[in-house]
């Protein structure tokens, strides 16, 4: 029998560890800094000129720092550790594509990494991801956050109206 947590609590914990993150390191939580800082490390070991010079990732690496001396790369390691225990711990660790069946498994899968590639240089773009934007800058109350908030959800319940026939 598969054990689910229940979705308030698992909110309600959210924001104790989010008030925890700002309490113990003075800022909120996001994703994407970690990717970035490890997306800037990885280039480092094949182009470390190119990189240290570039505009975007070149500040990583001033006054010889190291861009994985962050909490928030460790952070990032954490939540896919964490996941990948939970899954194997619940029985959920199993390699599938899960799709409706209007569409392709190859479909799928362009599909979703079109979409994790969209949502990935958007949330540099925007200069924080959903769990930044969301969590810490409405924490923070926002405006900018607060809209960001606004728009995901009214995309997401527009998105699924143009495309629930493919998962019916």
């Amino acid at each position: 029998m598969k054990r689910y947590i229940n979705p308030y609590i698992a909110g309600i914990a959210l924001g104790f560890v989010l008030f925890a993150s700002f309490f113990l390191c003075g800022k909120g939580l996001g994703g994407s800094a970690a990717w970035a800082r490890l997306s800037a490390w990885l280039m480092h070991l094949i182009a470390p000129a190119h990189i240290e010079h570039s505009p975007y990732f070149g500040h990583y690496f001033a006054h010889g720092r190291n861009p994985l001396h962050v909490w928030l790369v460790f952070l990032g390691i954490g939540t896919f550790l964490g996941g990948l225990v939970s899954s194997f711990l619940n029985g959920r660790s199993r390699i599938e594509v899960n799709r409706g069946p209007a569409i392709s498994v190859r479909g799928r899968l362009i599909y979703a990494l079109a979409g994790g590639i969209l949502v990935g240089f958007a949330s540099r773009l925007g200069l924080g991801c959903t769990s930044g934007q969301g969590l810490t800058g409405a924490s923070l109350l926002s405006l900018g956050s607060w809209a960001f908030l606004f728009s995901v959800f009214f995309g997401g319940y527009a998105t699924a109206y143009l495309v629930r026939n493919g998962w019916l």
